[in-house]
């Protein structure tokens, strides 16, 4: 183990002796600090030190051709000052190393996600669309906040909708949060934690009328899928989703309680619907198949329907209400609920919602309830004003 104090000259002519592969020159200024000169000519710099676990380490500095003695006797002074403070130096670089890519924990996510999201489709279409082609290659480390805040505003700028780039945002975000969760190195930051979140207003104000939920059901009548009539008076009666109607079995109907249940809602726990005699008249005049367990079946398939979109488009065009979205059939039933004097906390309920919040979109419906509510006290007092 020769020891030298490490000069530009020495480096320059030290060589390896005949007969050994390689040979390390300690230098006698700063403890730990090496050159290693192989047989071939190539020539390392590296600290070689002893953490406070009594543990050998050595740390590759860098070639001698690519760096000088100067650059490399600084890096070393530094990283023994580290081991001189109790730091390993060693473990700092292979947890850097360690880090994976943002693309890499994407992909545990999405196996996780699929695992137990309902609406994982439109997590993996955020994931591989939006965020893995601007983010995918880099190490979590490498992304800052600032750097995804910047690129999130010209999301929001582009044609995107305001809903759309909130879920991309909730996705990141949620990915950083499994990482530490996991214990994955790089996760100790969210760089996504702390952006504003935009205030949406998504709130559609579309009803239907009773007129026009005729006319809607007559345009159902003459579609050339059966179901669709039954499906949409299901809908306006009971103010179901349509994911929850079109996956109902019948054992889920309780005909002498006059009860659906709801095994999974989005909210992620079970509810009851009540059923009125015209939605029960409806679910008796359904046809049954034999060993088919779905409420509303497809009669071709004898399974439950995916999507009844081609034929609700054909209908709302037909009774003229081409912005009609099936999900408005929820809003509704929540309207005629309003008119009916049904207050809000009851709709809440009927609804499923699990936030206040959300029935408070429906307010204004009750006005008119409201303000004879107001007549009757104001009649009441019998005072001259």
């Amino acid at each position: 183990m020769p020891k030298e104090k490490l000069t530009a000259q020495f480096v320059q002519l030290a060589y390896c002796p005949e007969g050994k592969k390689k040979v390390d020159y300690y230098d006698t200024v700063i403890t730990g600090f090496v050159l290693e000169v192989r047989e071939s000519g190539g020539k390392t710099y590296y600290l070689r030190f002893v953490t406070p676990e009594r543990k050998q380490r050595q740390l590759r500095i860098g070639a001698a051709h690519d760096i000088s003695l100067v650059q490399a006797r600084k890096k070393a002074q530094r990283l023994r000052s580290e081991v001189v403070l109790g730091g390993d130096p060693a473990a700092e670089k292979q947890e850097k190393l360690a880090v994976p890519t943002f693309g890499e924990l994407a992909a545990d996510h999405l196996k996780f996600a699929a695992s137990y999201q309902k609406s994982f489709s439109s997590t993996e279409t955020n994931m591989r669309l939006h965020i893995l082609t601007k983010w995918g290659r880099y190490k979590l480390t490498d992304i800052k906040q600032k750097d995804v805040a910047v690129w999130l505003a010209e999301k929001s700028a582009g044609p995107l909708k305001a809903g759309t780039v909130e879920k991309i945002r909730v996705t990141m975000h949620r990915t950083y949060e499994l990482g530490k969760r996991w214990g994955i190195p790089g996760c100790d930051v969210n760089p996504v934690k702390g952006i504003p979140r935009p205030q949406l207003n998504n709130a559609r104000e579309v009803y239907l009328t009773s007129q026009q939920a005729k006319e809607l059901l007559i345009a159902c009548e003459m579609s050339k899928n059966v179901q669709l009539k039954p499906i949409c008076g299901l809908l306006i009666l009971t103010g179901a989703r349509s994911g929850e109607l079109l996956s109902a079995k019948i054992e889920h109907i309780d005909r002498d309680r006059k009860l659906w249940l709801i095994p999974t809602s989005k909210t992620g726990k079970h509810r009851y619907v009540p059923l009125s005699a015209a939605a029960l008249a409806i679910i008796d005049n359904l046809p049954k198949f034999d060993n088919c367990p779905w409420l509303i079946a497809n009669p071709k398939t004898k399974n439950r329907f995916i999507t009844i979109k081609h034929s609700w488009q054909k209908a709302r065009r037909i009774a003229g209400l081409t912005n009609l979205r099936i999900h408005d059939l929820r809003h509704s039933h929540a309207s005629f609920l309003a008119a009916a004097g049904v207050s809000l906390l009851e709709i809440g309920k009927l609804l499923g919602h699990a936030d206040y919040k959300s029935t408070m979109r429906y307010s204004h419906l009750a006005d008119d309830q409201l303000l004879n509510a107001s007549e009757a006290g104001a009649n009441r007092l019998q005072v001259d004003w």
